[in-house]
């Protein structure tokens, strides 16, 4: 039986990721950062892809802090942000500056055009992960019983409304950055017919 356990990492990364990313992001947040390993995990595993198991991890659940007050910066988009506490964390967990620099640009990558598995399959994955769980993309792909067994263990909390909400107002403070683009695509539409959001008919 799928349990909570098989969407954390037991290991030092992990655990470290896993507090600070709890400390400052609020429930809906710090679920969906969950939920989009979980996600990405699964998409390896049904398509054969090896990954640095620590780097998905970590990019993941570290990849909306520059949405929180304490991370959101004036100058730089959320992403960015984000890819830089990445960045710090990961020299206090003692990784070569190569790997560091690869946690802040899979996080950068995950609101930028599409990565294929071939070119970097830890961005790839995250942008799988991020998109299923934002949008409901591909999530017609994945076993129900394991969707269903994910959302148990880290509910939605509002996640969609709220998410909107934040890169709303990334948009009208950074008009030059991804969010701004990705809300004026049609983000609000694609985030309300998530079906994540929706059983039985009921808006959840």
């Amino acid at each position: 039986m799928t349990t909570r356990a098989n969407w954390t990492r037991d290991t030092a990364a992990g655990r470290t990721a896993l507090e600070i990313a709890s400390e400052y992001a609020d429930e809906a947040l710090l679920n969906h950062s969950v939920r989009s390993y979980a996600f990405a995990a699964e998409y390896a595993a049904r398509h054969g892809l090896a990954y640095d198991e620590d780097l998905l991890y970590v990019s993941a659940l570290l990849h909306d802090l520059g949405l929180t007050a304490p991370f959101d910066s004036h100058t730089l988009p959320f992403e960015e942000a984000g890819g830089h506490v990445a960045r710090v964390l990961t020299a206090g967990l003692g990784w070569p500056a190569d790997r560091r620099a690869r946690a802040e640009e899979v996080i950068v990558l995950h609101m930028r055009d599409d990565v294929t598995a071939a070119e970097d399959v830890e961005s790839h994955l995250l942008q799988v992960g991020t998109s299923a769980d934002v949008s409901g993309l591909r999530v017609a792909e994945f076993d129900p019983a394991f969707t269903a067994a994910l959302l148990e263990a880290y509910p939605r909390a509002g996640f969609g409304a709220a998410f909107v909400a934040l890169v709303e107002d990334q948009a009208v403070r950074k008009p030059d950055c991804a969010a701004a683009s990705y809300v004026a695509g049609g983000a609000a539409t694609r985030i309300a017919a998530n079906p994540l959001d929706h059983r039985d008919g009921v808006r959840l």
